[in-house]
C-alpha cells in the first residue's frame, strides 16, 4: 500500500517509499521525507559516481563521500556529478 509524504528534494508531496532503506534514524528520515522518486534518482547518481570515480565502498571515506553527497542531492544543495556528465533537458 503505497503512502504519501512531503518531498524534501522537490517540495511537494509525491508517493514515499515502501519501507525504509536504512535501519535507525536515518533510514526512517528518508523513508518519511523522501519520495520514491527522489529516492530511485538518487540510486543511479549514486552508481554512476561509484563507477566513474573508481570508490571502494569498504573505504570509509568513499561511504562518508556518498553520504555527504547523498544527504546533498535530497536537499538540493550542488552535489558531485561524475566527470563529463551533461544531465538531460527535463
Amino acid at each position: 500500500m503505497s503512502h504519501f509524504i512531503f518531498c524534501r528534494k522537490y517540495q511537494k508531496e509525491l508517493e514515499g517509499l515502501d519501507a525504509p532503506p536504512y535501519p535507525g534514524a536515518k533510514g526512517q528520515d528518508i523513508y518519511d521525507n523522501i519520495s520514491k522518486q527522489a529516492w530511485q534518482e538518487w540510486q543511479q547518481h549514486q552508481t554512476m559516481l561509484i563507477n566513474e570515480r573508481n570508490l571502494n565502498m569498504v573505504d570509509p571515506a568513499a561511504r562518508k563521500f556518498l553520504k555527504e553527497e547523498m544527504d546533498k542531492f535530497m536537499t538540493g544543495q550542488e552535489y558531485a556529478q561524475a566527470d563529463g556528465f551533461v544531465p538531460e533537458n527535463k
